[in-house]
């Protein structure tokens, strides 16, 4: 039988918050997106519980505070749910908690527990139910930053069929070639006309008011966001999001764009995450192979060098409000950081840190008072606010991250 679950729900992130850095710079682990929603949005529909909060870094906790009621559900931040995982947490009761071997998935505390000195000892004293011993149990997390787009096409179907059950699609223009076994599913609002859409792959999602402009062709499984826009003559290839707020063109593939985030012109993308607030320039371009075939090392912000992904296909990430001039190249496994504004000919190096102002040729810092200016500008323009909560985590990264401007200890 299940139990009564409390309407508080509280996510925690782990220690593998180091190695989702630079994306959860400004944000905790389930504040990322993969699929159609974020891992917090997923939780939220699986479990109707609209109140949520979190545990997360002290620098992070004014943007995203803690709200402690009588009854709290913790959940881990890196953890995807299902059905199967779904029947486990409907079970639990206070005082127990649900682990994968040494790994805390979930835990139910009272608003004394959660207060202690020593939480860690809160979570020791539960009872423990090790869901490792369950092997029908396919226990998917997002750890590693790539998780988020080699993932993401299953995602797209997961949170499809969540969200569009029972519900009818609007209707689109007959000037639309729709053909495949996957549906399309349309908000109220979306705008499409004479866009080429395939789903014999996966699903098509468009959200509220997205539009897809003339000329597009669209392989799903493919998610839009709200308010988002594919720009005309686009090329989108499957297992890509595009996140709210967002303005895509051009070739794109295995993509997830966070939300309010800009690639409005030609110019490939392909097996990358894209963070908010970033603007890519006209015929900006990625290698996602490398010439060898071999596996494709990204930046470790934990081992500060290179680890090895085991993938063939991998591209960028960026983190928020990095930006990139027009015809700039980016080799296979970039990894971006917050701040950085990115120009000029040749490839620059793979691992660009945090408020990072130049290319190929060498790199100076991105001064936090300009930077700050700059993302104000850039939120305005979408009737957005960088408050002083946004300028405090922005400070933060900034003499965090020094450590990897090495130009500045010459």
């Amino acid at each position: 039988m299940s139990a009564v679950l409390p309407e508080n729900l509280i996510f925690f992130c782990d220690d593998h918050w180091n190695h989702l850095l630079p994306l959860t710079y400004t944000r905790p682990i389930c504040e990322l997106r993969v699929g159609i929603l974020t891992i917090r949005e997923k939780w939220e529909q699986w479990l109707g519980i609209s109140r949520s909060s979190y545990i997360t870094q002290d620098y992070l906790s004014e943007k995203f505070p803690l709200e402690i009621a009588s009854d709290n559900l913790l959940i881990n931040s890196t953890v995807l749910p299902d059905s199967h995982l779904l029947g486990y947490v409907k079970q639990i009761q206070t005082n127990e908690s649900l682990v994968y071997g040494d790994e805390l998935i979930a835990a139910r505390l009272s608003a004394a527990q959660l207060n202690a000195s020593d939480l860690g000892q809160s979570f020791d004293q539960l009872k423990k139910i090790d869901l490792s011993r369950d092997e029908n149990l396919r226990l998917k997390r997002i750890t590693r930053v790539f998780h988020l787009f080699s993932y993401n096409g299953e995602e797209i179907h997961s949170d499809f069929a969540l969200i569009t059950f029972g519900r009818k699609s609007a209707t689109l223009s007959e000037s639309n070639r729709i053909f495949g076994k996957y549906p399309v599913f349309a908000e109220e609002g979306v705008q499409a006309e004479c866009a080429i859409i395939n789903t014999n792959d996966g699903p098509v999602y468009l959200g509220r008011n997205a539009e897809i402009m003339e000329g597009s062709m669209i392989r799903g499984p493919f998610a839009l966001g709200e308010n988002s826009m594919i720009k005309m003559g686009a090329k989108i290839y499957g297992d890509t999001t595009v996140g709210p707020g967002c303005k895509v063109g051009g070739e794109v593939n295995n993509a997830v764009f966070i939300g309010n985030a800009n690639k409005g012109h030609d110019g490939f993308l392909g097996n990358s995450v894209i963070g908010e607030w970033c603007n890519l320039g006209a015929d900006s371009n990625n290698s996602n192979l490398k010439n060898n075939y071999l596996p494709v090392k990204l930046w470790s912000y934990v081992k500060e060098g290179f680890e090895n992904t085991g993938l063939q296909f991998a591209d960028l990430s960026w983190a928020t409000t990095s930006k990139c001039g027009i015809n700039t190249m980016f080799n296979t496994g970039t990894v971006v950081g917050v701040a950085a504004n990115t120009y000029g000919d040749g490839f620059p190096r793979n691992f660009i840190p945090s408020f990072s102002w130049g290319g190929a040729s060498g790199f100076i810092t991105h001064q936090l008072e300009k930077a700050i200016e700059t993302a104000e500008i850039v939120m305005k323009r979408r009737g957005k606010t960088l408050d002083e909560a946004d300028k405090k985590i922005l400070n933060w990264i900034f003499s965090h991250a020094a450590r990897y401007r090495t130009w500045e200890k010459h």
